[in-house]
Protein backbone atom coordinates (compact mmCIF):
# COMPACT_ATOMS: atom_id res chain seq x y z
CA UNK A 1 0.00 0.00 0.00
CA UNK A 2 1.64 3.62 -1.43
CA UNK A 3 2.11 5.83 1.64
CA UNK A 4 2.75 9.44 1.55
CA UNK A 5 3.67 11.91 4.13
CA UNK A 6 1.84 15.45 3.52
CA UNK A 7 5.27 18.05 4.06
CA UNK A 8 3.92 21.00 6.01
CA UNK A 9 4.31 23.47 2.84
CA UNK A 10 3.14 20.97 0.03
CA UNK A 11 -0.26 21.65 -1.80
CA UNK A 12 -2.76 18.73 -1.46
CA UNK A 13 -2.45 18.93 -5.42
CA UNK A 14 1.19 17.77 -5.21
CA UNK A 15 0.60 15.30 -2.46
CA UNK A 16 -2.25 13.69 -5.05
CA UNK A 17 0.39 13.68 -7.79
CA UNK A 18 3.41 11.74 -5.54
CA UNK A 19 0.61 9.23 -4.14
CA UNK A 20 -0.42 8.80 -7.78
CA UNK A 21 2.97 8.30 -8.92
CA UNK A 22 3.15 6.16 -6.18
CA UNK A 23 0.77 4.06 -7.55
CA UNK A 24 1.92 3.80 -11.03
CA UNK A 25 4.84 2.54 -10.21
CA UNK A 26 3.63 -0.33 -7.58
CA UNK A 27 1.36 -1.99 -10.33
CA UNK A 28 -1.84 -1.12 -8.57
CA UNK A 29 -3.51 0.66 -11.10
CA UNK A 30 -2.42 -2.18 -14.25
CA UNK A 31 -3.74 -4.76 -11.79
CA UNK A 32 -6.92 -3.08 -10.95
CA UNK A 33 -7.59 -2.88 -14.58
CA UNK A 34 -6.39 -6.82 -15.19
CA UNK A 35 -9.00 -7.91 -12.89
CA UNK A 36 -11.59 -5.50 -13.75
CA UNK A 37 -12.98 -8.17 -16.40
CA UNK A 38 -12.43 -11.75 -17.18
CA UNK A 39 -10.04 -12.37 -19.61
CA UNK A 40 -10.26 -16.36 -21.38
CA UNK A 41 -7.08 -18.07 -21.17
CA UNK A 42 -6.54 -18.26 -24.86
CA UNK A 43 -7.00 -13.80 -24.98
CA UNK A 44 -4.44 -13.93 -22.29
CA UNK A 45 -1.38 -16.29 -23.96
CA UNK A 46 -1.91 -14.07 -27.10
CA UNK A 47 -1.49 -10.76 -24.94
CA UNK A 48 1.75 -12.15 -23.53
CA UNK A 49 2.69 -13.62 -26.53
CA UNK A 50 2.22 -10.23 -28.59
CA UNK A 51 4.19 -8.57 -25.53
CA UNK A 52 7.22 -11.06 -25.88
CA UNK A 53 7.07 -10.49 -29.47
CA UNK A 54 7.39 -6.90 -29.08
CA UNK A 55 10.15 -6.71 -26.30
CA UNK A 56 12.47 -9.06 -28.50
CA UNK A 57 11.74 -6.83 -31.49
CA UNK A 58 12.90 -3.77 -29.34
CA UNK A 59 15.82 -5.00 -28.14
CA UNK A 60 16.99 -6.00 -31.67
CA UNK A 61 16.57 -2.73 -32.74
CA UNK A 62 17.89 -1.15 -29.88
CA UNK A 63 21.04 -3.58 -30.80
CA UNK A 64 21.10 -2.58 -34.48
CA UNK A 65 21.09 1.10 -33.09
CA UNK A 66 24.55 0.25 -30.77
CA UNK A 67 25.74 -1.89 -33.48
CA UNK A 68 25.05 0.93 -36.47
Amino acid sequence: MPLVKVKEDETFENALRRFKRKCEKSGIMSELKKRQHYEKPSAKRKRKMLAARKKTLKRLAQERRVMG
